[in-house]
């Protein structure tokens, strides 16, 4: 939890304190046609991480106060956009129970950040974050060498 709080309070966050509930909230917006924009108000939450049953178990939780989304209407419409709604069984709105398609995809964007969140402290607590990012991300080769 260092990472997310001091980290996050150290570089300035306003709205939370998490490790990268942007990039994941925002992949789920593009591909059920939310407003981009609100990405902002919809990435702020703060993970916790508590040991529980004498450091047997760990429980985590994230808090998201302001998840903007909706299940009709604008891009919802969109083929690729309405397919993704479909398969997530949001798509529309609901006759049983007004905004519960809404509230439903709210906690499947919550859920996700969740899993990514434990996916990320669980690299950095291997070891395993940097050797990766080392791997797979960064070029050995001399970029401004090779001809056009």
């Amino acid at each position: 939890m260092l990472k997310n709080l001091v980290g996050s309070a150290v570089a300035g966050a306003l709205g939370g304190f998490n490790a990268h509930a942007a990039n994941i909230v925002f992949a789920i917006f593009i591909a059920t046609r939310q407003d981009p924009a609100q990405n902002i108000e919809s990435s702020h939450y703060i993970t916790m991480m508590e040991a529980v049953n004498d450091g047997k178990d760990l429980h985590i939780s994230v808090n998201m106060p302001s998840i903007e989304v909706g299940t009709v209407g604008g891009g919802t419409q969109l083929a690729s956009q309405s397919s993704c709604l479909n398969l997530l069984g949001v798509k529309g709105a609901s006759k049983e129970s007004p905004r519960s398609n809404s509230r439903l995809l709210a906690t499947i964007v919550a859920g996700s950040v969740l899993a990514g969140e434990l996916s990320l402290m669980s690299a950095i607590a291997a070891g395993q974050l940097v050797k990766s990012h080392m791997k797979y991300n960064r070029s050995s080769k001399d970029v401004s060498k090779i001809a056009s």
